[in-house]
């Protein structure tokens, strides 16, 4: 093992973190002035100083909410049968439902057999595996039979394209009568959690402030439900379907004789009350001391991996890159292995609603070593999924009912078992854990029953909000208690009926892939995974630009109340597809681009001609503007150019304009610009093989430098820089027989010494080139500098693109923390413990300001830096990330490395970075029409006004975000305007620019932007939008913040756009089913959560990484992609269908690919077939693979051709060169792999899928009460 792997037991594994604004704000303070303005990760608030919009952030309360449902006469084995699926939806029809108001009037009510409407009625949902499941808990009264509607029974395999609201259930309750063909399809056994990963609920988050409840909505327990009319301003909802498509379940009784009835078909759920988790609390520690966490990555990004041949995690007691013992976790998580208090007590703490708590039988206490009967992870209370998103977890129904079984409260009298069902699992054995500090609650514990709507259990100090008052530290906790007959019919909850974003995506590209044309104004696009080809037709293609909603609210306070954000990720040089065509350029000669007189918007589709074709109008400030002379044309019957046709501008949404001398700095047109390599030449790069690498690769990368379309080689220049304690320039002119080295000592005062010759064309000095490529590995392979300078080496580079007056990019390749006397020495920080607590900016943000002013200086000659970075220790990435952040650059890290097995990675990404669609010294700035306008900013830019983002450069792989905000009322006829102008130098040398625009409706109903919600731009939105804030506040609030901002958006729809039920159903809209898996995702990256298990600069790696990102980059980083390569085709060319990603559906004799842009692993499972295991490796067993290759073998079978061929193309999706670590099952790099699957608990205690949408389900229901 390489020491420096047994001194740090982790992979650099990461990302970046940028810094601060780089612009002072109108409003900010004094300070602001002397010392700079603070460091957010390129944000700038034009209106405000301290951050943030004002969302809400309501209060949190530690109150439970009401009870779980419960399950009755399963058959006491335990055992799961399936039934077929025309089984199931042949008897779907007759089932019964009770409390439900049949209305055929209202689509988004429940009906028999199927949700959301009656049958024959445009909008009744059905789609396989889908069905609606209607149970009651133990002791309720006989449901009612309900006739079938009259007409044909609609099959559950039809999806229409108006679908209505679609019913989430839970499985019923079965009867042991039943026969096998009527069960519902049961997932596998999850094995139970270990220690440490338990469900836990987050600092804060028991709840929020409660708005007043919805008119016509009350949720009080026991008080029937009336029929909903709407909320203000809506129609009352009769007839034809007005709201986006929810699903609905209501609840029917399983204890009466009419329970011999068929459950729905698959997508059962389980009986369990969604959120309503009996509180711990947020703040207890950890009882017996902090220990080390186990280090999260264990391997390096790149070089060794440290042996794996043994299946146990490292040592608890491992230390630091620096020797010392390992910190203890301080953020949010526990460390692991931490113990538990036991659960103690034997029943809720008075001042409870929630009914009694059935603890564990003596056979399944701690110690106990007899068999367990499976059970899923604590919280796993699925809802069930069909179409849209409606989630029973309680049973509303009317009229009274008996108290639940179970052992008796104060004051409340105890009825007879009769056999009740347990919802969950069984108990596992030890103590009961409570949740770890800063995580989310788990599902609601097993062995609670359901309270039963309508009856109120009296108790002694119930509160207002009837909730659990927070345990203690050292009180002890309500211990269940088991009957026997309970343990045996405990069973397992399935978490595959949850909205899969797998499902999401395949239906997207089922309906929706094909020819996408942008001519109507808001029309939602299609998924960023969907394949299709843009028609451009008056609207941007969704490549460059996307909106949250295509729907906006006619006023600010829509805005607000519904907390969807209104912003804009735009990514203006976005490759197009296979198909599609890049934006023509259009020259108008000197009289330029054609734009409003009054608001400067460029000439676009949206500009209304008048007067005969010599004035037009403009959309976005309504104000009317002369036509030149030159660009005057008559106009045709229906009021339209008649050379429309002929001109881009006027019919296109995305086109390119050249620009005249005004738009270029000095009035003089720009020249081609260069590229500069700016090369560290100390001990650790010669020892790593970099520079021979790098040297001997350079001819190859110098081929590929970007080029106009058509030409037939690029016009850019080169220049070369190595440095270590001083920095040498190198005259490598065309005409010299020998490259010249002049080296400047005095890195205080940095200037150029040669200004001919420095940068040359590639061609005309190839010989020179090729003679200092040879000579720069000799002349610096004996150094034995390892104090380098940094910064003076970035001014080195910038000064010359100065004197050449031309703009440019710096390729930096660094080793180490500059900590040579020079200017922008820094001083070794690194404090990993502050990661994840409240302290965690200090080390998050730059440590001075030196790299934020030569950032600015780098802006202001259009000359952007990207850093390469090799490091073996810390470098301090949140600070001289700045140069990056503020000129439009980009990091690429490679830490531990090693040409051999690196430099394949390393020369991908290089050539990738030179030869990509650049552009140069770029200025953005996005106009809108009245009623709203742009405020916020993040991304890599500079601002040094409240309008203009300023990119040395932009690629087309970067994205930035923009929120958009109300500033007036809008009106329903005119819609909103944005017009996104980005204006930049070619790299041919042509001052152009790119005109992007898109046109989005307005609306007065909430449910018409719920319809036309972009889930995966708000992804990408909120996502810049934190990792920002966490440089200003701290983990915590910026957490929940976007948990309850979250809650608030969907209680919003609940309230006032999906139709009257039982408070006990999670209704999610269509189009944002999948917001609490993505906001989780956001959770637990590395970029926002990343703790003392990761190193500073793997966090502000990610972080950097984050404020980026493109829409395609950020969901497979936030949700990553998995695929099942042990059953491949070797036949066809397509990828293997994904799966989810949980442990759930690994199986330990398949071989899965995972990979989220930044890192990809291929898992082995031990019992993986012998023949797979030998034409890909090689070897006759997966205990044989060599898993410290990052590559695999070139053997010659169609087998290993084809998954050698598919990681290649899987890298070519990405713009990072992935590097290949593989992973035996149960070695210690599993835990690593383990950490993306996002979907399970995390190991750091993070919330699974399931426990963080029963968290959010009760965060709904506080607001809702």
């Amino acid at each position: 093992m390489n020491p420096q792997y047994a001194a740090q037991q982790q992979p650099q594994y990461g990302g970046y973190g940028g810094g601060g604004n780089g612009v002072i704000s109108p409003g900010a303070p004094p300070s602001w002035a002397q010392n700079g303005p603070p460091t957010g990760v390129g944000l700038v608030r034009p209106s405000t100083h301290n951050g943030g919009p004002g969302y809400p952030n309501p209060a949190v309360s530690n109150g439970p909410t009401p009870s779980h449902q419960g399950m009755m006469g399963f058959p006491p084995q335990h055992q799961q049968m399936q039934a077929s699926p025309n089984q199931l939806a042949g008897q779907m029809a007759a089932m019964n439902l009770s409390g439900s108001q049949q209305k055929h009037g209202n689509e988004n009510q429940v009906l028999p057999g199927a949700g959301g409407g009656p049958p024959g009625k445009p909008g009744f949902p059905s789609s396989p595996a889908r069905g609606l499941g209607t149970y009651a808990t133990p002791g309720s009264q006989p449901a009612q039979q309900q006739r079938p509607s009259p007409g044909p029974s609609p099959s559950p395999y039809v999806n229409g394209p108006g679908r209505g609201p679609t019913p989430v259930s839970s499985p019923q309750a079965l009867n042991p009568s039943l026969q096998s063909s009527q069960l519902p399809p049961q997932g596998s056994p999850r094995p139970p959690p270990t220690q440490g990963q338990h469900s836990s609920l987050p600092p804060g988050h028991g709840g929020t402030a409660h708005p007043p409840t919805h008119p016509g909505m009350p949720y009080a327990h026991g008080s029937p439900l009336p029929a909903q009319t709407g909320p203000p301003g809506h129609p009352p909802t009769h007839g034809r379907q007005i709201l986006p498509q929810t699903n609905h379940v209501q609840p029917r009784d399983t204890t009466g004789p009419q329970f011999n009835q068929m459950p729905p078909q698959g997508n059962a759920l389980p009986p369990q009350q969604l959120g309503s988790v009996p509180p711990q609390s947020s703040h207890l520690p950890p009882q017996g001391g902090p220990q080390a966490p186990q280090p999260r990555y264990g391997f390096s990004q790149s070089g060794h991996i440290p042996s794996q041949t043994g299946s146990v995690p490292p040592p608890q007691n491992a230390t630091s890159p620096q020797g010392s013992p390992m910190p203890p976790h301080s953020g949010n998580m526990p460390p692991q292995g931490s113990p538990m208090p036991p659960h103690s007590g034997g029943i809720p703490p008075q001042g409870s609603p929630m009914p009694p708590h059935l603890g564990p039988p003596s056979h399944l206490s701690q110690g106990h070593s007899g068999p367990k009967p499976p059970g899923p992870p604590s919280g796993q209370i699925p809802p069930q999924y069909t179409q849209g998103s409606q989630f029973p977890t309680q049973a509303f129904q009317q009229g009274p009912h008996p108290p639940p079984p179970g052992p008796p409260m104060q004051g409340q009298i105890q009825p007879p078992l009769q056999g009740a069902q347990l919802p969950g699992g069984p108990y596992r054995g030890g103590p009961h854990m409570p949740p770890p500090q800063g995580s989310y609650p788990s599902s609601p514990q097993e062995g609670y029953l359901p309270q039963q709507a309508g009856y109120q259990p009296p108790q002694a100090g119930v509160g207002p909000g009837g909730s659990y008052p927070p345990t203690l530290p050292g009180q002890p906790q309500p211990q269940p208690v088991y009957s026997p007959q309970q343990q045996q019919q405990a069973r397992r909850l399935d978490p595959d009926q949850m909205p899969s974003p797998i499902q999401v995506m395949l239906d997207d590209q089922r309906n929706r892939s094909g020819v996408f044309i942008t001519n109507q104004k808001g029309l939602v696009p299609p998924l960023v995974t969907t394949d299709f080809i843009t028609q451009d037709q008056g609207n941007a293609s969704p490549r460059y630009l996307r909106s949250s909603i295509y729907n906006v609210p006619v006023t600010a306070e829509m805005m607000k109340q519904t907390a969807v954000p209104f912003g804009l990720v735009i990514s203006p040089l976005a490759q197009p597809a296979e198909g599609e065509y890049l934006p023509p350029v259009v020259d108008m000669g000197e009289i330029g681009p054609v734009r409003c007189a009054r608001c400067k918007a460029y000439m676009c589709p949206y500009m209304q001609f008048v007067d005969g074709g010599r004035r037009f109008h403009c959309p976005f400030c309504k104000a009317t503007t002369e036509v030149p002379a030159e660009y005057f044309q008559h106009l045709d019957h229906t009021g339209q150019r008649v050379d429309r046709f002929e001109r881009p501008e006027l019919t296109l949404g995305t086109y390119e304009v050249v620009a005249t001398k005004e738009y270029c700095r000095n009035n003089t047109f720009p020249k081609p610009p260069a590229v500069i390599f700016v090369i560290d030449v100390s001990y650790n790069n010669i020892k790593s093989g970099l520079i021979h690498l790098l040297c001997r690769e350079m001819k190859e990368i110098l081929k590929l430098l970007p080029k106009e379309m058509g030409a037939e080689r690029s016009s850019m220049k080169v220049g070369f820089i190595t440095y270590n304690s001083t920095v040498h320039f190198y005259n490598v002119k065309g005409c010299l027989a020998q490259p010249q080295m002049m080296v400047v000592g005095d890195v205080q005062d940095m200037f150029v010494p040669l200004l001919d010759g420095f940068l040359c064309d590639p061609a005309e000095s190839e010989t020179v080139l090729d003679s200092l490529m040879e000579q720069i590995p000799e002349m610096f392979g004996d150094t034995r500098e390892t104090e380098t300078v940094l910064g003076p080496a970035i001014q080195a580079g910038l000064e010359a693109l100065k004197a050449a007056e031309c703009a440019g990019k710096l390729l930096v390749f660094n080793s180490s923390l500059p900590i040579a006397e020079a200017p922008g020495k820094l001083k070794n920080r690194d404090d990993r413990k502050l990661l994840g607590t409240e302290k965690e900016k200090t080390v998050l943000a730059p440590q001075i300001t030196f790299y934020n002013n030569l950032g600015q200086e780098c802006v202001g000659a259009g000359c952007s830096v990207d850093l390469f970075i090799f490091n073996n220790s810390y470098i301090d990435l949140a600070t001289i990330g700045q140069v990056c952040r503020l000129s439009g650059g980009e990091i690429f890290k490679y830490t531990y490395f090693q040409a051999d097995l690196d430099g394949e990675r390393l020369i991908a990404d290089i050539k990738h970075d030179v030869s990509r669609p650049v552009v140069f010294d770029a200025i953005m700035r996005v106009r809108t029409s009245t009623g709203v306008r742009a405020t916020d900013f993040a991304g890599h830019f500079f601002m040094s006004n409240t309008t203009d983002m300023e990119l040395a450069s932009i690629d087309c792989d970067k994205a930035v975000a923009v929120e958009v905000k109300h500033d007036d009322k809008l009106t329903e006829e005119d819609g909103v305007y944005i017009q996104v102008a980005v204006l930049f130098t070619s790299c041919s040398g042509q001052r152009r620019l790119r005109i992007i625009n898109l046109s989005l409706k307005t609306c007065s109903q909430l449910a018409d932007l719920y319809r036309s919600c972009d889930l995966d731009t708000i992804i990408n939105f909120f996502s810049k939008q934190v990792v920002v804030r966490l440089l200003e506040s701290t983990p915590k609030s910026v957490k929940d913040g976007l948990v309850n901002r979250c809650a608030q958006m969907l209680a919003c729809y609940r309230k006032n756009c999906a139709s009257p039920s039982s408070a006990g159903q999670l209704i999610l809209p269509e189009c944002m089913k999948l917001l609490p898996l993505y906001i989780n995702c956001v959770l637990k990256s590395d970029a926002v959560s990343g703790g003392s298990d990761m190193t500073l600069d793997d966090r502000s790696f990610a972080m950097q990484a984050v404020t980026i990102m493109d829409i395609p980059s950020s969901v497979v980083y936030f949700y990553p992609r998995l695929l099942p390569l042990h059953d491949i085709d070797v036949n066809s060319d397509d990828f293997p269908s994904p799966i989810r990603c949980s442990s759930d559906k690994i199986r330990d004799d398949g071989v899965y690919l995972l990979e989220n842009g930044i890192y990809m692993f291929l898992w082995i499972g031990l019992n993986v077939n012998v023949e797979w295991v030998q034409n890909v490796f090689g070897v006759h067993s997966a205990a044989q693979i060599d898993i410290d290759r990052t590559s695999l073998q070139d053997i010659d079978n169609p087998l290993s051709t084809r998954i050698r061929s598919l990681v290649n193309a899987v890298r070519q999706q990405r713009h990072r060169c992935m590097r290949l670590t593989l992973v035996r099952q149960r070695d210690k790099l599993e835990m690593v792999f383990k950490h993306f699957l996002v979907e399970d608990r995390g190991l750091d205690g993070s919330a699974s899928y399931v426990d963080f949408l029963c968290h959010m389900h009760r965060e709904i229901r506080n607001l809702l009460s």
